[in-house]
This record gives structure tokens, sequence and C-alpha cells, in this order.
């Protein structure tokens, strides 16, 4: 018996990995018997945060990961390309038909047994103990007795970190006299992002007002609903919560903006902000600086704040992002949010094939291996489904060569170099570099990339399972 804990975007990849080759699951979402901070629907694979799942060149790092996903038979993949929405190089998708599609595709699926309830330890012991594999893909908000248990079995106090959500408005009430559509450089279709332009004066002003501002407590979670009312969830309230705020961490794309403006007056406008590429038809000229607005669905009816994650207050928000030009009377759908994140010391305790060193039959998937972003925790889910499988089979699954997507983001998994490990998404710097190193920078990535795709013709080749019709579901 395969037993899946959480229908994220790795749960369900790691279901359809097994169900599409033949193997049925039972798959538990404890939504909505009990919800968490950041979830507002009883969809799977619900996107929290930016509804982008990265480029869609095949020449980028993040192209060549789907491109090795779609060998393995994503799910995800094929039901985001279905219900896409105009987002330049990134593929971008409706939240909620892409949620629905998702729901409906494993709910539906003969092989597989939905469970809505949550799972306690327990349960997972007793499955372990009874012999079946666990594929533990809870994510970023695992309830706080599943994740205190995770990290007893890692020998860790906590296994938390946070990360920031941008704030979405409604469209209609955006200044179309100021606000105006073109992507950098024209990239994409040309109106694919709308761009609010700053002059230095209203700029310095909104900084000013952004450092300001005050913040909300880190145990305030979103849980009112598109109104984003602030509500404090004892339930995941954390532990000794003050003795962590010294070890908060965020990433590079999810650092709050009030906190990138901390670092300096300029640093948003050679940052988020940044004008390059960009002309205001207004003046003909290029902005002192600019903040993109995202197509949040199909209709465009919805845009999120590009790179605007943030901790503010939501009356700061409001009061504060109407300063931008063109958001004066924006109505705001959903206020920026910051949320838990939870992932294991993998390194240590996580084998190439995502299986628990000191427990066997448990595997874990997405986020909580250490790997950053949608595409990541989806692509860790296909592996997890995979290595369970093999497991389940007697067999060893074939590790994708290190100069794959999927190798570089397993090398850094298991790269036990002594430091603070942290999570990684995947990027041109963790590929390794050809033999010797060209000095063209743009040489030696499309070397990158070429070797890549002939490690996974490679690594295809190699895999007992079939990727064929059955494969691709």
């Amino acid at each position: 018996m395969i037993r899946i804990v959480g229908a994220g975007f790795a749960g369900v990849e790691a279901a359809w990995a097994c169900v599409s080759r033949g193997v049925g699951v039972s798959l538990y979402e404890m939504r909505p018997t009990k919800s968490s901070p950041a979830h507002t629907t009883d969809y799977f694979a619900e996107l929290v945060c930016s509804n982008s799942l990265k480029s869609k060149l095949p020449t980028s790092p993040a192209g060549q990961l789907k491109s090795e996903m779609a060998a393995l038979g994503s799910l995800i993949l094929r039901l985001a390309e279905e219900h896409a929405v105009p987002g330049g190089e990134a593929l971008c998708v409706d939240r909620n038909a892409f949620g629905s599609a998702v729901t409906a595709t494993l709910t539906d699926h003969p092989l597989v047994d939905v469970k809505r309830e949550e799972v306690t330890p327990a349960m997972v012991e007793a499955w372990l103990a009874a012999g079946d594999k666990v594929i533990l893909a809870s994510g970023p908000l695992t309830s706080p007795a599943l994740s205190d248990w995770l990290a007893k079995r890692t020998g860790r106090d906590h296994l938390y970190f946070y990360d920031a959500v941008s704030p979405t408005v409604d469209a209609s009430t955006l200044d179309m006299s100021i606000v105006f559509a073109e992507s950098r450089y024209g990239k994409g279709e040309g109106n694919d992002y709308l761009n609010c332009p700053f002059n230095k004066e209203n700029y310095e002003a909104f900084v000013e007002a952004l450092v300001s501002a005050e913040r909300a407590p880190f145990h305030a979670f979103e849980a009112g609903g598109v109104r984003g009312e602030v509500t404090l969830d004892e339930d995941y309230k954390l532990p000794g919560e003050e003795k962590l705020l010294e070890q908060i961490k965020y990433f590079a794309g999810c650092t709050p903006i009030e906190a990138i403006a901390e670092k300096g007056a300029r640093s948003l406008a050679f940052g988020n902000f940044k004008p390059m590429g960009l002309t205001n038809p207004a003046t003909g000229r290029r902005p002192w600086a600019a903040l993109q607005l995202r197509p949040e669905n199909r209709e465009k009816t919805l845009y999120s704040l590009v790179a605007c994650q943030t901790r503010l207050k939501f009356g700061e928000q409001k009061r504060i992002f109407r300063m931008v030009p063109g958001l004066e009377n924006a109505e705001f759908v959903r206020y920026g949010v910051i949320h838990r994140n939870t992932y294991i010391e993998a390194p240590r305790v996580l084998s190439p094939w995502l299986e628990m060193r000191e427990t066997p039959g448990l595997f874990i998937a997405g986020q909580l291996t250490g790997v950053e972003g949608y595409v990541e925790s989806a692509a860790m889910g296909i592996l997890a489904g995979l290595s369970c499988l093999a497991s389940l089979q007697n067999q060893e699954l074939p590790l994708p060569p290190r100069e794959t997507a999927y190798g570089a983001l397993l090398a850094h998994l298991q790269d036990d170099t002594p430091r603070e490990f942290a999570p990684m998404n995947i990027n041109w710097g963790i590929l390794p570099d050809p033999e010797p190193v060209p000095r063209d920078k743009s040489v030696k990535r499309a070397m990158k990339i070429a070797a890549a795709q002939a490690g996974l013709a490679e690594w295809v080749s190699a895999h007992p399972f079939s990727l064929g019709e059955k494969g691709q579901g």
C-alpha cells in the first residue's frame, strides 16, 4: 500500500507517478476538515503564493526541469498548459481553473482513494509498522503535530522558516491613464505585464512610508478568505517563537519588500522596481522606477503586484500600495501575507531516493526535502513517487545524471559540505560547469543545457518504468 500525505504540488505528482503506471494510492488531504492559515480553497495543488510556474524557455534552468518532468509524465505541467494565462516568458495559470482541474483529475481516477482527513503521527507510525510505503508531501504548512514528529525523527527542535506573498488587486480599479502595458525589452506578448511608473518624488515618498510602516506579528496569518483579515491561529503558533525570530530565513525571491527597502533608498529601484527595458508612453522616457503587475487569471480581471511580498499589516498595505502611481483607488482582493515554511536537513537525513535514512519506507517529497518553488516541489513529488514504486517492487531507481536539472537539485540535497543547509531552487549556479569552462557566459549556459538534455535522454533510457503512453497518463 502506498499512502501519500498532502495533496499539494508534490503530493499530486507523487500520486500521479504511481497511478499512471497502474499502482493505486491513498491520498490524504486535511482540507476542508481542517484548513491551514494560508489556504483559501479545498483544491488540490492550490497556489498560495504567485501564480507563475517560472520560465517556459527550454534554454533556461526552469525550462530544462520542466522538460525532465514532462518526460516523466508530469500532470501538473499538462494541466498548467491547459489553464495558462498570459505571463510573458513565464508559465502562469488561472488559479481556480487549474486547482479545479487537478482536483477533478485525481478525485475521479479509479486508482486514487482520496481521504479528506488530517494525518497524525500515530497514523504514520502504524502504516510504517504494517509495511506500507508512506510519502510525506505535506508541504510548507505541515500541521504542527506532524511537523514536530518529523523534527524529532531528524533530531531537530524545529523545521520552520517563513515565506511571503504579494497582494492582488482588481484590474477594473487601476488607473489606466497612468498604468501602461509593456513587458521588459518587448519580451512576451508586449502587454503581459502592466507597469506603474514612479518619478523620483513619489518613489521616495513610497519608500519612506514603506520603511516606517507597521508590520504584522510573525504569528499573524491570513485566515479570512479573500478579505484577508488577520487573526491568530493558535494551532499554528510556533513553540518558542520569540527565540526563532533571530533565525528567520527569507529567499531572495521572497524577501518582504519592506525588508529590501530598509537596505537603502535606491534598493528597490535597482532591484524589484528596476525600470530597465521599459518606456513610459506618457513621457517617452524610462521611469525612475516601476512596479509591475502580472495577470492572475485568463480574463485579466485580477493582477498581482510583482515582487511585493510583504508582512505589513493589511491596513498599512492598503494605505501604502495606494501611493503607487495608478493604484490610488485600487481594490485589494487579497493582501500580502507571511506564512510558515517547513523543511528537513536533507543532506544528513535523506537518501538520494528521498527516503529517510533512519526510517525505511518513509519518503519525503516537495518543499519538505529542501527545494524551493512550485515546479521544484512538483519535481520532487514525481521522483518520490517513482522511488516509492521502485521500493515497492524491490527495484532501485536509476538516479538522474548530475548534469540534469534533477541531478543538480539532488546534488544540493545531498551536499554535506559543512554549512547551514537552506532550500534551493533550480538555477544556473547548481547546474555543473562544462570542462573546460568557456569564458563566454552564454556559451557556458548553452553547454549546460545541452549536457542536461543529453543526460535526460540517458536517464529515460535506463528507467525501469514505462514512460510512454501509460507514463504520460
